[in-house]
């Protein structure tokens, strides 16, 4: 760091208070990385003998809600959303919405345990990538951004963007829904969560300093969309991969969206040095390499005695459905017997 660069820094308006959201997003993350894993939980025992690749059909989807595991998670994930919107309250977009990475430590080590799958050496450096990514970001993002304000052009081109983005989505799902893998699903989870964020964001800031408008009550709407949509993607990532990799999508993608639209539309970072912006991107892109390694290597999707167990139980189920079909059969055949030896006598 040269003393251009310190003096840059020095410039930098700072105001202590925006730390305080940090312990709260910090708690979100926790939160919801035990609702991630209690939720997928349920999501597969919805999802028991039904085809893993394709979307949950609104039979499975009800059927959730009667899954006390999936409503815990459910209710431990609502929870983690209030601490998420408290911290954003105090701190700037691009400080705590990274912070979420917390989570993907602990649902791998949560998944591991449940799973009993040992998790290898090379999942272990696609977490330490995307964590030590996001903890770089987060550091310089700390003392560098700041809660700059937002106008009605800010909020419209959010909006506009998002009612795009929320399209494009929805259509790709309705069309090819039964075709689309667990990437598919956390990619877009991820880009609607980082909107989510910064329209809370928004919201809440409308609210504190009583600027509420139709704008405002326009982004409340956009929010709850994108929330919807985000939600049904997660628990079809579920369906189709293991919670550490869905959260691993999630709290790298999610922060990337967020921070984006922090930058390079609400100028949270337009204080920031020269060096900062650097470290941003090069932060950034070592989270998603770690993101994408941990797809490639995630034990679940190599490990021979895992991939057996799941062989067979899907072996299982389908000798359990052909057998019951028989058994269905045989009972029909000896019914339509008796009517017969009945209309005989």
């Amino acid at each position: 760091m040269q003393l251009n660069d310190l003096t840059d820094l020095a410039k930098v308006s700072f105001e202590p208070a925006q730390l305080i959201g940090i312990p709260f997003a910090l708690v979100g993350a926790i939160l919801m990385s035990v609702g991630a894993q209690l939720q997928h939980r349920g999501v597969n025992k919805v999802g028991d003998g039904e085809d893993a690749k394709s979307a949950l059909n609104l039979k499975q989807l009800v059927a959730l809600f009667k899954r006390p595991s999936w409503l815990t998670g459910t209710v431990f994930l609502g929870a983690a959303i209030i601490f998420q919107l408290i911290s954003l309250g105090f701190s700037p977009l691009i400080v705590v919405q990274p912070i979420g990475a917390v989570a993907l430590v602990i649902t791998a080590v949560l998944n591991a345990r449940v799973t009993k799958t040992k998790l290898n050496t090379q999942s272990i450096v696609a977490i330490a990538l995307s964590v030590g990514g996001i903890g770089i970001f987060v550091s310089i993002a700390a003392f560098t951004a700041i809660n700059a304000p937002m106008t009605s052009a800010d909020l419209a081109e959010i909006l506009v963007i998002l009612i795009v983005v929320l399209a494009i989505f929805g259509v790709l799902f309705l069309i090819y829904r039964k075709h689309l893998s667990a990437l598919y699903y956390i990619v877009g989870a991820g880009v609607l969560y980082g909107f989510v964020a910064t329209l809370a964001k928004v919201v809440i800031t409308s609210v504190i300093h009583g600027a509420t408008d139709w704008l405002t009550w326009a982004c409340l709407a956009a929010l709850l969309a994108a929330t919807v949509l985000g939600a049904l993607f997660v628990q079809n990532a579920y369906q189709t991969g293991p919670p550490d990799l869905v959260i691993a999508g999630l709290t790298v993608i999610d922060p990337i969206v967020a921070v984006a639209i922090g930058i390079l539309i609400l100028d949270e970072a337009s204080q920031a040095p020269g060096w900062a912006i650097v470290s941003y991107v090069l932060a950034g892109v070592l989270a998603i390499i770690g993101v994408f390694l941990l797809a490639k290597y995630h034990p679940d999707a190599h490990d021979p005695v895992s991939a057996a167990s799941k062989e067979a139980k899907a072996g299982f189920q389908s000798a359990k459905a052909e057998s019951k079909a028989k058994v269905n059969a045989a009972a029909h055949g000896a019914k339509e017997a008796m009517k017969k030896a009945k209309s005989v006598d």
